[in-house]
């Protein structure tokens, strides 16, 4: 049986956030993610889970300046401390809600900056994030993003994603396979899915073009879920779309595909 976690930084979009874990078990999830704690107190958070009778699955490191086009900080030369700064204090949140992976954004390479040195930079910092989340009971995770919605994004194939984690080493660094960035930017998302399953730690769901629930675009979800449940995915896979309306009515697609 797939395990599906709500992003309440999408799903319930008519409540308060942080009356969306409440939301989110009334709906029949035991686990959220989300991207960006960082706003609340992990005291806060902690009983909200508590509370709740909730796992929480997956955060992200600082994204920085998201209005001015920021998306992590790991590949930039000039931003090293920044980076470090954003990884300790992930891993400090992420212990406070027993959480037990971390998507490290790769950020936006400035034109000026040759991409092979991006690259080498965010292997670098990449490795040295492992070393303490390994420390720290945390797995890092690593996700390439469709270039419609993250222009400029450093992370762009999942093939090269997969490609870091034999480098850094898979006790470090896992695949984050988000289906919908995959179907835009790639496509053949089942077969990449058997290839990289080793290396996948987490997924994330939503339909194409619209980024809504399933059912509402072109992915034909019957195969994939199959799919992966056939290649023994035990991970969790994250609900992050933003439903066409009502969230709890749109969850109707659940029980169209049984998962």
């Amino acid at each position: 049986m797939l395990r599906l976690c709500a992003n309440i930084g999408f799903l319930f979009p008519e409540a308060p956030f942080l009356e969306r874990f409440d939301a989110a078990a009334r709906a029949g999830f035991s686990a959220v993610e989300f991207a960006s704690p960082y706003e609340y107190s992990a005291a806060e958070l902690r009983s909200r889970l508590s509370a709740a009778g909730l796992a929480q699955v997956l955060i992200n490191s600082p994204a920085g300046n998201r209005a001015a086009g920021e998306r992590g900080f790991a590949c930039l030369p000039d931003r090293v401390g920044a980076f470090r700064d954003g990884v300790m204090q992930a891993l400090d949140y992420a212990v406070a809600l027993d959480c037990k992976l971390v998507h490290v954004m790769a950020g936006m390479p400035p034109a000026a900056l040759a991409y092979d040195t991006a690259l080498a930079l965010y292997g670098a910092n990449l490795a040295w994030a492992g070393e303490r989340a390994l420390t720290a009971g945390v797995k890092l995770v690593i996700e390439p993003l469709n270039p419609r919605d993250a222009p400029g994004y450093l992370l762009r194939t999942q093939e090269q994603g997969a490609a870091i984690v034999a480098a850094i080493g898979h006790d470090r660094l896992g695949l984050q396979f988000d289906i919908y960035h995959c179907q835009i930017a790639q496509g053949d998302v089942t077969t990449r899915l058997a290839a990289l399953m080793p290396v996948i730690d987490h997924m994330q769901l939503a339909d194409v073009p619209g980024r809504h629930e399933p059912g509402t675009g072109e992915i034909g979800w019957e195969h994939v879920f199959r799919r992966i449940d056939e290649l023994g995915y035990a991970g969790w896979i994250g609900c992050e779309y933003a439903p066409l309306g009502d969230t709890v009515a749109g969850l109707a697609w659940r029980q169209r595909y049984g998962v």
